[in-house]
C-alpha cells in the first residue's frame, strides 16, 4: 500500500503536563527483551507487514501526540504532525538499521517536523508555561490556566494571565531549536545526549543551546519575578 494512502487513527490528546526532572517517557525506559521483540517488529514491518507496523504505531502514538503537543501547544497541530511523522517513519522504515532505538529515531522524526512547522508558522504554546527563579533553574509556575480558585480571585487572575503572556512573549524570543531544545529536556525528561542525537547533533552542542535558552528565558522575565 503506497504510503500517501495510508491513514492512521490519532490517539485522544491528553494535556500535557511537565514530567519531573529526570524522568523520562515511558517510551524511552524499553528493557532489552521488549527492545528485542520491538526490532522483530520493525524487521516484519520491514518486509511488509503492515500488522507489524499497526504495532509500532500503536507503542509509540500516544508519545509522538504528547510530545508534538509539547512542543507546538496545538492539539490541530500535533495531530497533523502524528500523521506527518508516523508516514514518513512507513514511508522510510527501510533505512533503518538498528544503530539507535526505534523510539529515537521516530522522536528524531517528530522533533524535525515539529522544527519546520515553527519556523514556518511561529507557534506559540498555550496550555503551559515556565518562569525561572533567581538561581536559574526552570521551575513549573503554571500547567493549567483555569485553575478554579484562580477564576476566583479576579485580581489573581488577571496576574496570572499577564504572567502567561510575558512568559508566551519569553519563549517566542528563542530560536525555533533553543525551544526544542528547552522543551525536550524539561517536559520530556530527555537526557542531553539523547536529544543531540534526535537533533544530529553532539551532547555538547545541546548543552549550549540549553544554556542559551536558560539565559535568554532569564533575561526576559527578569522584570517579571
Amino acid at each position: 500500500m503506497p504510503a500517501d494512502a495510508l491513514r492512521f487513527t490519532s490517539p485522544t490528546v491528553v494535556r500535557p503536563r511537565p514530567q519531573s526532572r529526570g524522568v523520562q517517557s515511558s517510551a524511552v525506559t524499553a528493557d532489552p527483551r521488549s527492545r528485542a521483540a520491538e526490532n522483530d517488529l520493525i524487521r516484519e514491518a520491514q518486509q511488509g507487514s503492515r500488522a507489524a507496523f499497526d504495532a509500532l504505531v500503536r507503542q509509540y502514538d500516544q508519545a509522538v501526540l504528547r510530545l508534538a503537543m509539547h512542543i507546538l501547544g496545538s492539539e490541530q497541530d500535533a495531530q497533523d504532525i502524528h500523521q506527518e511523522a508516523f508516514l514518513k517513519a512507513y514511508r522510510y522504515l527501510g533505512n533503518f538499521r538498528f544503530e539507535c532505538s526505534f523510539y529515537t529515531w521516530i522522536y528524531r522524526i517528530v522533533t524535525n517536523l515539529c522544527l519546520d512547522h515553527m519556523r514556518r508558522r511561529k507557534s506559540r504554546r498555550e496550555d503551559q508555561a515556565v518562569i525561572l527563579d533567581s538561581s536559574g533553574d526552570e521551575m513549573d509556575l503554571l500547567s493549567n490556566v483555569s485553575d478554579d480558585r484562580a477564576m476566583a480571585n479576579p485580581d489573581r487572575e488577571l496576574d496570572r494571565k499577564f504572567l502567561g503572556e510575558s512568559i508566551q512573549a519569553a519563549l517566542g524570543k528563542l530560536t525555533p531549536r533553543e525551544r526544542m531544545v528547552f522543551e525536550l529536556k524539561h517536559y520530556q525528561g530527555l537526557k542531553l545526549r539523547t536529544i543531540g542525537e534526535m537533533l544530529n547533533t553532539t551532547e555538547e552542542t545541546a548543552k549550549n543551546t540549553l544554556f542559551r535558552a536558560t539565559r535568554k528565558l532569564r533575561s526576559s522575565l527578569a522584570a517579571v519575578r
